[in-house]
């Protein structure tokens, strides 16, 4: 197993990246690892915190895609930088999954022309789990801005795929972010998406999901478009933030909270590791011939750290392999859908 790792992009690069991807080497020591970036900075690096540069192999890349940068960069522009350096070494085969903190747009663009679609795959989506009391896989989350029905329908065939194979679901309950839980509810695209979901025998669906109710257990996957699930994800981060933060100040404010505190502790602990968004790695796009994960831009090393793991299990689990066999069944579907119609059409 050899993983692709950039370390030059995010917030916090490459300090917090390069301390990421050693801890990985120690968490991991069957695991090979190439690292993308400057090599001096990376090397630097290495010596402050006495990190073994033995268990490494350290690609030198000359330019760094920012977070301002315009995503086609990276396959027209910046093709030295250490995003499309990793990107295409992953299409070669030179290891089996990437991670990067940087540029979303620049990700998704570069994954999808450098190390392609898999086939059957309309549009690939990024999968993020929300860390409700049961898992959910929301996607997309930022990629597909505009969503056709047909696109929130591979959705779920591609998200209940990866549930199954990551998460051990046997049948991934599949739902669709609306506004009402009735049919008849959303916009033409959510109602025709409904009726598609409805309709797919491969999907467990089980309707609409309001906001306020997919944190309950009512779904595993939750499909939606790309500007409305990141809104979703971001603002569920966001409550999970305030809620910790408030909880916290409560139990400081007198010498009697301070002293419940200690009696719940451990649960506090719990509570705190569940909404934390380091200890979930990052959102892989699903649909991609290779696994690649976004990391988040903000993360520190812990963070990374468990996105370079769960690079690691998705290579490891076969859920490339499961989404392929799922899209190649969708796409037949649709291929018997469409020739289905043009006979009807004729004989009309």
């Amino acid at each position: 197993m050899k993983i692709i790792v950039d370390v030059m992009g995010g917030d916090n690069a490459p300090l917090e990246t390069v301390k990421g991807a050693f801890w990985a080497t120690k968490e991991f020591p069957d695991t090979e690892f190439i690292l993308i970036g400057d090599k001096q900075q990376i090397e630097e690096i290495a010596k402050e915190n006495e990190f073994d540069l033995g268990r490494v192999e350290i690609v030198h890349a000359d330019e760094v895609i920012t977070m301002e940068d315009n995503p086609v960069l990276v396959v027209r522009g910046k093709q030295s930088s250490s995003m499309s350096v990793g990107l295409r070494m992953l299409a070669e085969g030179q290891g089996d999954a990437f991670v990067s903190t940087g540029n979303t747009g620049a990700l998704f663009t570069g994954a999808n022309l450098i190390v392609r679609k898999l086939k059957g795959v309309l549009r690939p989506g990024i999968g993020a789990i929300i860390p409700f009391e049961n898992p959910v896989l929301l996607m997309d989350t930022g990629a597909n801005v505009t969503v056709t029905e047909e696109n929130l329908e591979q959705f779920g065939v591609m998200g209940a795929a990866y549930m199954r194979k990551m998460y051990g679901i046997e049948n991934p309950r599949v739902g669709l972010l609306n506004n009402g839980s009735e049919e008849c509810k959303g916009t033409e695209l959510q109602q025709a998406a409904y009726k598609r979901l409805m309709a797919n025998p491969d999907i467990n669906f089980v309707g609409n999901i309001e906001g306020n109710s997919a944190a309950f257990g009512t779904c595993d996957v939750l499909v939606t478009d790309g500007f409305t699930g990141n809104i979703f994800l971001k603002s569920v981060e966001g409550l999970g933030k305030l809620l910790l933060g408030k909880i916290k100040g409560m139990f400081k404010s007198t010498l009697l909270t301070k002293l419940a505190a200690l009696c719940m502790l451990k649960q506090v602990k719990v509570l705190k590791k569940q909404f934390d968004s380091s200890e979930h790695g990052g959102a892989p796009i699903l649909g991609i011939n290779k696994p690649v994960i976004k990391a988040h831009g903000s993360s520190n090393a812990k963070a990374f750290k468990n996105a370079i793991r769960q690079a690691i299990k998705c290579a490891n689990s076969g859920m490339n392999e499961e989404i392929a066999a799922a899209a190649q069944s969708y796409a037949d579907r649709r291929k018997a859908e469409r020739d289905l119609a043009k006979q009807e059409k004729n004989k009309a």
